[in-house]
């Protein structure tokens, strides 16, 4: 009997080039997996996010699970996997609307860029503790959690030379851990993003993270410009409306990404399902 197929894509957002930017994989499954053989898929891919996406009434559904369990919010693997559904899917598509765990999300075509609304999370200030400095390598200006944890060092080079203690990561509230400063010259921030308690060392872009950053970076401009991570060589822009709120007067802002595919195969759910029975 015909084992039972899932397509799988593998697509670097935020780059045009192979092997940069940051890798997310994208399942087409048929219709949904149980949860298990999807963590399983996701656990075996060992990329920070795998996105699963169904047809359903018409519209689309969406999923994301790193290796260490679901997530209830990504951004480079939702708008990688638009580009997958509008490049190998529905072609004549310029906008798609992905129905996630926590509401709506669209993302729309523009040329070669894909563009998606996201909507930051609340953030309050909290106390700099002698376990961030440890935990980090430097000591913070300052703290703020949402769903994770931001800290904001002194200096862009703190940002790019940290070697956190992924152990002592764990330890600190928040879901990531994400560090940021002041950037030089062109970029007004840089950051990088810590996952450890999912699996994750670092991210190498991470679009959650921007929910966190730029409501920090908005006091400060309307246009919240390019955000680097030194480490991945990648660059991506992320726009802050000036009005800063829809018409239901929710805040948003847009990631803006370009993408490379690296390849598409098919994964087979009994031999995942064989594989872990031995």
């Amino acid at each position: 009997m015909e084992a039972n197929m899932i397509k799988q894509f593998i697509a670097d957002a935020f780059t045009d080039k192979v092997f940069h930017g940051n890798p997310a994989a994208i399942c087409l499954p048929e219709r949904w997996p149980d949860e298990k053989l999807m963590q399983d898929i996701a656990s075996e891919n060992r990329l920070s996010e795998t996105a699963f996406v169904v047809k359903e009434n018409n519209g689309w559904k969406l999923r994301w699970f790193t290796p260490g369990g679901e997530i209830d919010l990504c951004g480079h693997a939702t708008l990688a996997t638009a580009f997958v559904l509008m490049n190998f899917v529905e072609p004549d598509l310029s906008e798609i609307e992905f129905s996630i765990l926590s509401g709506k999300l669209s993302v729309k075509k523009k040329n070669e860029l894909y563009e998606m609304d996201f909507p930051p999370y609340e953030l309050k200030r909290v106390e700099v503790t002698e376990a961030m400095e440890n935990a980090i390598g430097f000591k913070p200006l300052e703290a703020w959690i949402g769903r994770d944890l931001v800290c904001i060092l002194e200096r862009e080079d703190q940002v790019i030379n940290a070697q956190p203690d992924l152990e002592k990561v764990k330890a600190l509230d928040g879901l990531l851990l994400h560090i940021t400063s002041k950037g030089k010259e062109k970029y007004d921030c840089v950051s990088r993003t810590f996952a450890p308690k999912l699996a994750v060392d670092e991210d190498p872009v991470c679009g959650s993270g921007h929910c966190h950053l730029v409501p920090l970076k908005r006091s400060e401009r309307k246009r919240f410009r390019p955000t680097r991570l030194p480490l991945a060589e990648a660059s991506f822009t992320v726009n802050c409306p000036e009005a800063g709120s829809n018409s239901q007067g929710k805040l948003l802002f847009t990631l803006v990404a370009s993408f490379a595919l690296r390849f598409s195969s098919k994964t087979s759910a009994e031999k995942v399902s064989s594989a872990e029975a031995v």
